[in-house]
This record gives structure tokens, sequence and C-alpha cells, in this order.
């Protein structure tokens, strides 16, 4: 193998797994708050409190809002996933070995960008809605919409809802989210492939990675998008070496990236019951 050849072969897989992550890697990062290029072992998200208006008299000093500032600081965190391949394994294969461990080094990495994003979330436990036995309801998604508005979430078009799978099944049997008389042609859940839809101003997207505890409770999440931070000082890297000894190419895929909660008013979690007489 000429170096010429094993250095075009590193080129390549680097721009495979970069292109991997972007297309089929992470579904919440754009979702939330994002600092890329970080430099630093953390990052700091600025919360900016509500101001007030004021009346003044004639020629009076113009008052000031006073608001209050606070800041959320977000560790980041190292992460590999890494795998050999064989150089004369690829030689047996009908299939491109490469390309393969890209996709798969590329999805791992955004499973755990997701997995970042989804523990901060978590840490929003203030505004909750009890899974009452039951899965999820339209009772449920106009009390969080009320919760929402009685908190003066801005209806902006940047609130985001992740729901499981089974969540996403039984919002499908509402009449309200699926009719186009009420969400109209353009937002019906079956016409496209994105399987996301809007409704009551919101993304819905359903995700498998949501947390289910052991009495088979999913919380799922409804945010607005500054309400969560996330932070990256290195996208996906990957680095490619030749390893005489093995014969083989060692691929090691690495990210550094953190995410934190900034707002818990803008986070609501709703527990939804997935027993099967649930």
């Amino acid at each position: 193998m000429s170096t010429s050849i094993d250095q075009a072969f590193i080129k390549q897989f680097e721009k495979e797994v970069h292109m991997a992550y972007q297309r089929q890697g992470s579904k919440l990062r754009n979702t939330v708050r994002t600092i890329n290029n970080v430099n630093g072992s953390s990052a700091v998200f600025q919360k900016i409190g509500k101001g007030t208006a004021s009346t003044k008299s004639t020629h009076g000093m113009v008052p000031v809002m006073n608001l209050d500032h606070s800041n959320i600081e977000v560790i980041l965190e190292d992460f590999y996933a890494g795998d050999w391949i064989d150089r004369l394994d690829e030689l047996k294969l009908n299939i491109d070995e490469r390309q393969v461990i890209a996709a798969a080094g590329a999805s791992a990495l955004g499973r755990k960008t997701d997995e970042l994003i989804l523990s901060a979330l978590e840490d929003a436990s203030s505004n909750t809605i009890a899974d009452g036995n039951e899965g999820m309801t339209k009772a449920k998604i106009l009390e969080a919409f009320e919760m929402f508005g009685e908190a003066d979430v801005p209806d902006d078009g940047q609130r985001f809802c992740i729901v499981g799978w089974k969540q996403w099944s039984e919002l499908l049997t509402i009449e309200e989210f699926i009719n186009a008389d009420y969400v109209g042609t353009d937002s019906l859940p079956f016409s496209g492939v994105t399987q996301a839809k809007m409704f009551l101003g919101t993304l819905f997207i359903p995700h498998s990675g949501l947390p289910v505890d052991e009495n088979d409770i999913r919380s799922c999440f409804w945010y607005h998008k500054t309400a969560v931070g996330h932070a990256s000082a290195s996208d996906v890297e990957t680095d490619v070496t030749w390893h005489g000894d093995r014969a083989a190419h060692f691929v090691n895929n690495m990210m550094s990236q953190g995410a934190g909660l900034i707002d818990e008013a803008g986070v609501i979690v709703i527990n939804c019951d997935e027993t099967p007489d649930a």
C-alpha cells in the first residue's frame, strides 16, 4: 500500500464520517441553543430575567429595567467511538466496510449528543405532568400548552416536543393531531418521511432514547429552544492510523461536547404510562 493511497483512504474516511454525522446523527442538536468552537473545558450560557416597563415624569430620568442576569456553566466531556478495519477483510466483503464503520461511528456520537441534551432536560422537574396511569392524551397536551402560556414562554415557532414511539402512535389517534380540518394539509404527520409535524405551534418529534423508569413510565419533554444549551469544543473528528502488527487501520471517532439546563420554566415533562393496559 503506497503512502498516497493510504492518505486518500484517510481523507475519504474523515469526509464520510462527518457527512454521516450531519445526516443521521443527532435529532435534538438543532432544537436547543448551541455554542460551537468552544475554547476550554466549559461554556457559559447567559440567562436574562424579565424586564418591566415604567412611566417617567417630564424631564425625569428614564427608569431602568434592572434585569436579572445569571449564567449557566456547561462542562464539556470527551467521547470516543473506534473500531478496526482489517486490510484483507476489505477484499473479502461485498459491502464497503469503510462506509459501514463511518456510519456506525457517526451514529454512536450522534446518539451521545442526544443523550447529553436529554440528560439536561431531565433536570427540569418543577413542571411535570403526572402519568395518571395513561399514555399521551389530548388532555395532557392541552395542560402543557396552558402551562407554557401562564409562564409567558414565547410562542415563536421555537417550541419542540419529543415523545417516545408509543406516544407518537397515541398522538396519531387524536383527531386534532391528524385531521387536515384542524392542522391543514401541509402539517399532516403522513405527508413526509421526517416523522415530525407541527401542532399548536410546536414541532413534535418521535425519539427512541427517552428515559423510562422501572414502572414503564416514559418521560416526554416539551421545551423552548432557549431553555437548554448545547456546547461543542470539537464536532466529530476522525483519526485513522495504520497498525502493521495487526495489518489493519484503527479508526477513532471523537468529539467534545456538553449540555445543560438554562431555564427550567421553559421545559415541561410529560410522563406517560407504557404498561400494556395503560
